[in-house]
């Protein structure tokens, strides 16, 4: 006699939150590009009913897209999230950011009003700017409990790119996300620990490497013959490995590690790329390359 029993499919739900002109349209794209159902500003009030639905349906992947236009209800996600991963249901929840500065230039090239700013303000810059920081203080909780991407710097090609990866990834306890940067163009803001390797030995110095990066063989044996490099590393490898049981008894899904030089195309993309390679072995990992990646 067959004795088995046809599992329920298991359901993968991707939660996008984040600021009002971070890009949650180009993220919710790229989900619907990978086969997820996508809803736009569903109500947190329909969210476990929604879900019950789709699970009822037989699907397989769906992405909800929520903002600060839902504020009144937004309290209640936190729980609905927890209530649904005790159901069986993958969560995942993506908060999209940007700096001030930034969401202020896309308004006002796009000349749209901001969810919580009022038409007949006298000073629309600073009701703009007023708006954008309440919109943080309301969306806090939600940020604290989701991966975090910046924005800021990147096209909407990237952020494309790094919404299909981190969807890729095996699901896990802990993600470690390492991401190189340039310090000229600005610190991630989406990075839980930031560190600056610019007292490294530069390769850009070099007429023959300053057009490579710090994926390049060259590259790499010039910065692999430099102890200090070495000791950089070792140092940096032994404070995230030495805190990586506590995050994950703070119930962390990802943490995210910024290496930043002063180009992000050389120091701190080998250490990026060599960080990666050493924790792989027990943890999930994701790598990023912000400059690199702007121009593949």
């Amino acid at each position: 006699m067959n004795t088995s029993v046809n599992a329920t499919p298991l359901l993968e739900m991707v939660l996008i939150t984040g600021m009002s002109g971070s890009g949650k349209s180009v993220a919710l794209h790229a989900l619907e590009d990978a086969g997820y159902y996508c809803v736009d500003n569903l109500p947190p009030e329909l969210l476990l009913s929604f879900v019950a639905l789709e699970k009822q349906h037989g699907a397989s992947k769906v992405a909800i897209a929520m903002d600060v236009r839902s504020a009144v209800s937004l309290p209640l996600v936190p729980q609905q999230l927890r209530q649904m991963r005790e159901q069986g249901v993958a969560v995942q929840s993506v908060f999209l950011d940007a700096s001030t500065d930034t969401l202020v230039r896309r308004f006002s090239e796009t000349r749209r009003l901001h969810p919580l700013s009022g038409r007949d303000a006298t000073d629309q810059q600073r009701a703009l700017v007023d708006a954008i920081n309440e919109e943080r203080e309301l969306l806090s909780e939600l940020r604290e409990q989701a991966h975090v991407i910046d924005t800021s710097m990147i096209r909407p090609s990237q952020l494309q790119g790094y919404v299909k990866a981190l969807l890729s990834s095996p699901s896990a306890q802990l993600t470690l996300v390492f991401q190189s940067f340039a310090f000229k163009r600005g610190v991630p803001v989406d990075a839980d620990y930031v560190f600056d390797v610019r007292m490294l030995p530069n390769p850009h110095y070099e007429s023959g490497l300053r057009a490579l990066t710090g994926k390049d063989a060259e590259v790499v044996s010039y910065l692999q013959a430099h102890a200090e490099v070495d000791d950089m590393f070792q140092h940096i490898e032994q404070f995230i490995g030495h805190w990586l049981q506590a995050l994950v008894r703070d119930h962390r899904s990802y943490v995210t590690v910024a290496i930043g030089c002063t180009g992000g195309q050389h120091r701190s993309v080998y250490l990026v790329e060599r960080l990666a390679q050493a924790f792989s072995a027990n943890w999930v990992t994701v790598k990023r390359h912000r400059e690199l990646d702007a121009f593949p």
